[in-house]
């Protein structure tokens, strides 16, 4: 397994895309929210809004990796440290926001609609120094006396300094700050702070999701390791019966004084092991390769009976280079040789057709004996039984084998499963 099964993470792609949608549809809703309360699609206003919102995808984005680190943690600790943590994280969205919207936010908040309609003009500008005093650049304009308050004592006004054409408005301070800026900091912080954790949710909803997906991809590798591993244990299962067969016939022959023969047929076996075991027994071979192996076998079982032994092959083109589980005919062939020739004194012809049915494969493999149920014979249900299970583990319930007495005298077995030509 790798160790993106075992250690899912959000793709770096998903993270940066969720973010962009989450400050998309917030620019988009500022702006509409704008353009109902009646103010004017401004360019200022527009490229100022669209600042603050890349800086701010970009902020969230540097904060990404920590919220990495939460990632195996409990849903306790998830919610505490997110809960205490998007705090400073919204107070510094909103230090960004306030930070690139303040001259305008000073230009609305000391103009009335004159002066709006001045400033606008530019007749009127205003500005903040690095004391947090706001400059004005006024008309000259009379002196206003200071009113009275509630005991008749002239109202504390701020400090103005007239220079002629400009004035400097110094404004009260607590703790050495601007109080309404921070005051418009902090409620401005309010509204970041829940769409931070609108994100951080999403995040988390996205993480358990590469989770579930890492949990499927673990489960579909195990599932895959089973099936081969069944794969090989039945594919392994064939070298045996087989080889205990091929034995059997050279000792015969051996015995006989047919040493010649017992020669060629060792010398045919070895082809034989030598292309069957060079390959992994859980691959799958084109047809034309395991009718090669079959015509192999053939030829060590003609050593045995040179006379009795006939064989039709019958391949249709459309399907011959059609992919077969390896060996998967070789049960099959056994059983005509032992079931049918070796049970009769006259020929036995064992006959392999192949032909594409739609998208299927159709593979029979029969001969003209005498026609034994093989299915309760023993030996032969071994076979019978090792290729249907071959065929269920490689194709499911698409592999199917049918087999049984032909009307015609004989035993025919059939199989069936899914045409694929995707590996020529």
């Amino acid at each position: 397994m790798t160790d993106v099964i075992h250690n899912p993470r959000v793709p770096a792609r998903l993270v940066i895309l969720s973010l962009a949608a989450l400050w998309a549809c917030y620019f988009m809703v500022a702006t509409l929210r704008g353009a109902f309360m009646g103010f004017d699609f401004a360019w200022p206003i527009i490229s100022r809004r669209l600042t603050i919102c890349i800086l701010s995808m970009l902020v969230m984005v540097a904060v990404w990796p920590l919220l990495q680190l939460l990632d195996r943690k409990s849903n306790a600790v998830r919610l505490a440290v997110v809960l205490i943590g998007a705090l400073p994280l919204s107070l510094l969205l909103s230090i960004i926001n306030e930070t690139i919207f303040s001259d305008i936010e000073m230009a609305q908040a000391f103009g009335s609609e004159e002066d709006a309609a001045a400033i606008k003009a530019g007749k009127v500008r205003i500005s903040r120094d690095e004391a947090g005093n706001i400059l004005v650049d006024l008309p000259k304009m009379p002196p206003v006396p200071p009113s009275p308050d509630a005991s008749g004592n002239p109202e504390e006004a701020p400090v103005v300094e007239d220079d002629g054409s400009a004035i400097t408005i110094h404004t009260g301070k607590v703790w050495g700050k601007d109080y309404g800026r921070w005051v418009a900091i902090a409620d401005n912080a309010f509204g970041r702070y829940f769409l931070v954790l609108a994100w951080v949710a999403l995040y988390f909803a996205l993480a358990k999701a590469e989770e579930a997906r890492a949990a499927e991809r673990r489960e579909s590798e195990y599932r895959r390791a089973a099936e081969a591993a069944e794969l090989r244990s039945l594919r392994y299962q064939v070298n045996p019966h087989f080889l205990f067969n091929t034995l059997n016939s050279l000792s015969a022959l051996v015995m006989t004084g047919r040493k010649e023969d017992a020669e060629h047929m060792i010398q045919t076996l070895s082809t034989f092991y030598r292309r069957t075991l060079s390959g992994d027994p859980t691959s799958d071979l084109r047809l034309v390769d395991e009718i090669e192996l079959q015509k192999l076998y053939f030829a060590i079982e003609a050593v045995r009976f040179p006379n009795r032994l006939l064989t039709q092959i019958d391949i249709d083109p459309a399907a011959i280079d059609a992919m077969v589980p390896g060996m998967i005919l070789q049960p099959l062939v056994e059983n005509s040789v032992k079931y049918a020739v070796a049970a009769t004194q006259r020929p036995v012809t064992v006959s392999i057709k192949a032909r594409r049915e739609g998208g299927q494969l159709v593979i029979t493999v029969g001969d003209d004996g005498p026609g034994a149920e093989r299915s309760k014979a023993e030996g032969c249900g071994i076979g019978l039984a090792n290729v249907r299970d071959r065929l269920k583990a490689r194709f499911g319930a698409a592999g199917t084998l049918k087999f049984g007495k032909r009307p015609e005298g004989g035993f025919e077995t059939e199989l069936r499963m899914p045409l694929d030509l995707g590996r020529v």
